[in-house]
């Protein structure tokens, strides 16, 4: 255990080596939680030129922050770094960033009026994927001069506009828990995490990610998640123990469950079982579009 500077947010922080990762905790980008960056990678990214540091890693770090506030623990490596920036759910204009602001605060408050403080805001302009701190006062300030927020100092407050228009970015209400179950599988879990978690956002599903890290194991967290969830993705790949179990208790306990596997996993399925009908995927794009098909039709899953 040391210390290092987190590329994306340049703060000096506790990092863990992990097998081959290095492991970076509560920094800026992750200030509840922790990311994990593949050791190797560590130079490469640093050694990227100034202009592309300095458009990438804002989105970077506001990606990490986004996903670990959903309750995510993310896996970077430096090939993840164009594709991050890249995808199409990163906002680009300033309205979508505003929606952005106005999504956190909906997602922290139980109504319009809610205190919620943001402080300061020099270590927070990821909230909104903004390049510095300027441009997220900028942000405020429109909101504020719309009447969809009130800032008093740090204090930030949805208005009763506010939280209608942040209600109806996420389908006229807040998000649904749902709760994926993959294999421990660093690969797999980072096309997810790029490919279809972001479709199942656009369905008005919040993905949370079933870990089993040793502390995990012993604090055994996992089925008090599963019963706050109202859907639960079980994938198949890789045939792990823990992922039939989790889905089986979520299935004892008339949660909605959707199957998933790779095809290259299909002839070495250990249960077989009528209601075990997995959706068969190649391409982690692929099985997203499949799934938004699904949630956005159904609105639940079976």
């Amino acid at each position: 255990m040391g210390k290092k500077r987190c590329l994306f947010c340049s703060e000096f922080v506790t990092i863990e080596e992990n097998n081959g990762y290095e492991v970076y905790v509560s920094c800026h980008c992750t200030p509840q939680g922790s990311y994990r960056l593949l050791s190797e990678s560590y130079d490469t990214i640093n050694s990227y030129s100034y202009s592309i540091k300095s458009k990438r890693f804002p989105i970077v770090s506001a990606y990490l922050r986004e996903r670990s506030e959903s309750g995510e623990r993310m896996t970077l490596a430096a090939e993840d770094m164009a594709e991050i920036e890249n995808l199409a759910s990163i906002p680009v204009t300033i309205e979508q960033k505003e929606m952005r602001l106005l999504q956190y605060l909906y997602k922290k408050s139980e109504g319009p009026g809610e205190a919620i403080v943001i402080h300061p805001l020099s270590q927070n302009y990821n909230l909104t994927y903004s390049p510095n701190m300027q441009e997220l006062v900028y942000i405020i300030e429109k909101l504020r001069e719309s009447q969809l927020i009130i800032r008093e100092g740090m204090t930030f407050k949805l208005t009763e506009k506010g939280w209608d228009e942040a209600a109806a970015s996420s389908a006229g209400g807040k998000t649904k828990d749902c709760f994926i179950l993959l294999a421990e599988d660093e690969e797999l879990r980072s096309e997810w995490a790029l490919q279809v978690f972001p479709k199942m956002e656009q369905c008005g599903y919040s993905p949370r990610l079933f870990q089993q890290t040793e502390t995990e194991r012993r604090e055994n967290h996992t089925l008090e998640q599963i019963l706050d969830s109202k859907l639960i993705i079980a994938d198949l790949t890789n045939h792990s123990p823990e992922v039939y179990f989790a889905a089986g208790y979520a299935l004892s306990q008339n949660i909605p469950v959707t199957w998933t596997i790779k095809r290259s996993s299909v002839d070495l399925v250990l249960v077989q079982s009528h209601p075990i009908r997995p959706f068969v995927w190649d391409k982690a794009e692929d099985l997203a579009a499949m799934l938004q098909q699904k949630l956005s039709h159904k609105g639940t899953a079976s």
